[in-house]
């Protein structure tokens, strides 16, 4: 799908810089958006900006690229991260926070110590609070925006999924309801994508064939997801065609979650 009212239009991507966030730049740059990658990881980031901004279908749409890194757990960084890209592509239209993911193997929650329990809320609720909180002044100015929020299968239904990662993502879903109703007076649209399992490089590499099998068994529609299949939703939540679409969660989830 092309939506042409997204052209010029900036968009920036906290986790960017690997897996559906790297997915999502490409995607977002084809469809002419000057996109900003953010992560942590510098050889990352720049890997992932290379990515979207040689693409063919960039190229002719006019899409560009840059990244920048901050720690979007870091007021001052996410702060700074604002500045800087208000300084280079100018005021951003598309927020799609993506940053957070586990920060440490599942355990049951008395066998889960405090630093994991902060870690993990810090790393994907707090974050998305942050990076809202920032650019959130230029969108009421503006009085428009489109926010795009990452939860997770796990924040609908049991997973192996920590319970700290678990009721951060529930965390993120309940912020994202509670924001599109505060903002829709102001022409800002909030709404989540909650992904099942999405086939990333990284865990294409350590998924064992057996577990690999199995999941796949668990979605009725015979396969595991992309970043392609998020990012395909993201540039639809982020255009006009979603226009009236707000507090929603998206289950990119191949059947597995039918609420």
């Amino acid at each position: 799908m092309r939506y042409p009212e997204l052209q010029g239009k900036v968009a920036l991507i906290t986790g960017g810089s690997g897996g559906i966030g790297r997915g999502t730049a490409k995607v977002l740059a084809e469809q002419g958006m000057r996109v900003v990658v953010n992560g942590r990881d510098p050889v990352a980031i720049e890997a992932a900006v290379k990515e979207a901004a040689t693409s063919a279908e960039a190229a002719k749409s006019g899409g560009t690229a840059i990244g920048v890194a901050a720690d979007t757990t870091d007021l001052a960084a996410v702060e700074s991260m604002r500045q800087e890209v208000e300084r280079r592509y100018g005021a951003v239209d598309v927020l799609a926070i993506f940053a957070g993911g586990g920060t440490g193997r599942p355990a049951p929650i008395d066998q889960t110590s405090e630093d994991d329990w902060h870690a993990t809320v810090h790393a994907n609720l707090t974050s998305t609070f942050l990076v809202i909180k920032s650019f959130l002044p230029s969108m009421r100015e503006r009085r428009q925006g489109s926010i795009i929020t990452m939860s997770s299968l796990a924040a609908r239904t049991p997973t192996p999924a920590s319970v700290a990662y678990t009721a951060a993502k529930a965390g993120v879903i309940a912020l994202t309801k509670q924001l599109a109703h505060e903002l829709a007076p102001a022409g800002i649209r909030v709404n989540n994508i909650a992904p099942s399992t999405i086939m990333t490089e990284r865990l294409e590499s350590r998924m064992p064939r057996e577990f690999a099998e199995r999941m796949l068994a668990e979605h009725p529609l015979g396969r595991l997801g992309t970043p392609l299949d998020v990012a395909n939703v993201t540039a639809f939540l982020a255009s006009d065609a979603s226009s009236w679409l707000t507090g929603l969660t998206i289950d990119v989830a191949g059947g597995k979650w039918m609420p």
